[in-house]
């Protein structure tokens, strides 16, 4: 049975490249889109090293919704996403806001924007264990309270998750996996 193929936001990062493996290996057919701000083609070797398949690849920004489009008219048999395109470090975020703002958040709206119109069934967003502030205690559960961020990234990450529930709220024509991670 053919499998659906799968778009990877930042898929030549670290844990976007990780994915990228475990999709391949489980049999579907990727394409990654990233700017490799934040990391190298060369990745995209040992992707296809360890698998024995070189996933497509566009070299482009989530926040160019033209390079989007392309990406989806190119690929119209995407059918989910995986989204792990953003600025990710907490302290520069705190130095550079706007830059967080504008790359996380276009990132996310862009994408949805063009999930319906495109049949695409699924995203999982890639959030952060920074939506739950500094928590009242540890270990955190999914049953902690969201807290008010401490970082613009952290803000990022709990408006965007924020958008995704409006959305799915909405009746949008697809379903949504938030993951937290630390």
């Amino acid at each position: 049975m053919k499998k659906d193929r799968i778009l990877v936001t930042g898929g030549t990062g670290y844990i976007g490249s990780h994915t990228v493996v475990e999709l391949q290996n489980a049999g579907y057919p990727v394409v990654i889109i990233d700017n490799l701000s934040n990391s190298n083609r060369n990745v995209l070797d040992g992707i296809e090293r360890i698998t024995g398949i070189r996933p497509d690849f566009v070299e482009a920004d989530c926040t160019d919704m033209d390079a989007l489009k392309k990406l989806f008219a190119d690929y119209p048999d995407i059918k989910g996403i995986i989204n792990f395109a953003a600025s990710k470090a907490v302290g520069e975020s705190v130095q550079k806001p706007i830059l967080y703002y504008r790359n996380n958040l276009n990132t996310l709206l862009n994408l949805l924007d063009l999930m319906g119109p495109n049949g695409v069934k699924g995203i999982v967003f890639s959030s952060s264990c920074t939506v739950y502030g500094e928590p009242d205690e540890n270990p955190v559960t999914e049953q902690s309270p969201i807290k008010k961020a401490t970082s613009p990234y952290g803000n990022t990450k709990q408006i965007s998750e924020e958008i995704i529930t409006d959305v799915i709220n909405s009746g949008a024509p697809f379903k949504s996996v938030i993951l937290r991670y630390f």
